[in-house]
């Protein structure tokens, strides 16, 4: 059994103002293609300015569509390669 090592390179960014944080992501895969996945969290006005709390919820909404972009890439792929339809396997 042969074991192979290989690294993903991932980058997250944030931009905020007072009410709103937008958290983009992007995944560099080791073919050089790259997916990319967007999140936003917004503060009611009666709560705490908590700038780490809108990069916690924008980041994770941001990775979790990127997660669902890459399952779909993935899909996409084992479709072209088989000729035939996957299904992808939500838990």
């Amino acid at each position: 059994m042969m074991h192979t090592t290989v690294g993903w390179h991932v980058e997250m960014e944030f931009t905020e103002d007072d009410q709103h944080t937008r958290a983009a992501a992007m995944v560099r895969l080791p073919d050089g293609s790259e997916v990319r996945a967007h999140g936003h969290a917004s503060r009611h006005r009666t709560d705490a300015n908590q700038p780490r709390v809108g990069e916690e919820i924008a980041g994770a909404r941001a990775l979790n569509e990127l997660a669902m972009r890459l399952l779909t890439k993935a899909h996409e792929e084992i479709d072209q390669a088989s000729g035939r339809t996957s299904h992808p396997i939500h838990v």
